[in-house]
């Protein structure tokens, strides 16, 4: 079975909605790009909901020198968009799953592969995190409180216990993690 992470960038708060400018995809330290680029090696497949999708779509493509490597990395991979209200993903190697998410993504799970990396998509890893289809957490924490913001986690959900199964510390102060639940 395929491995469902959610990698999401998130402030010392636990906010992962981005309100304010503590996050730039483009201004990343080399260290930091390192990791992204070997957690990416393993990854065939993205998994976004509709507004992030479409976010990334308008973004990632136009970036024509892009020296993170992040572009390249976006077209490469299968792009699985959320959505019933998408018919058209006009951006190369994406679906759209437009049946029911859980069923849909516990389907995708089951299927040979890489890696499917959900990022963003608040929303979808709620629903994702309430059916207990995530298999890790892979946090980029950055030292910055934004005190607003959507959390990555649905309000009142609980996970007892996760077992820690790495951290990095980046010489910009951001630290990762990755844990998965027991």
């Amino acid at each position: 079975m395929r491995t469902l992470a959610i990698t999401q960038n998130i402030t010392l708060d636990g906010r992962v909605e981005m309100l304010g400018d503590w996050f730039d995809p483009t201004d990343q330290t080399p260290d930091l790009l390192a990791e992204v680029h070997r957690q990416d090696a393993a990854c065939d497949a993205v998994l976004l909901g509709r507004r992030t999708f479409e976010d990334f779509r308008g973004y990632w493509p136009e970036q024509t020198d892009d020296a993170t490597g992040i572009t390249d990395q976006l077209n490469a991979v299968t792009k699985y968009v959320v959505s019933s209200s998408v018919a058209d993903p006009r951006w190369r190697n994406s679906v759209v799953l437009s049946g029911d998410p859980i069923a849909e993504v516990a389907a995708l799970k089951e299927r040979p592969g890489g890696d499917i990396v959900v990022t963003g998509s608040i929303t979808l890893c709620h629903a994702l995190i309430a059916a207990g289809l995530v298999d890790e957490f892979r946090l980029f924490v950055y030292p910055a409180v934004q005190g607003r913001g959507r959390g990555l986690f649905p309000e009142g959900h609980e996970i007892p216990r996760l077992e820690l199964l790495g951290s990095l510390a980046f010489s910009n102060g951001v630290v990762g993690t990755r844990h998965r639940p027991r």
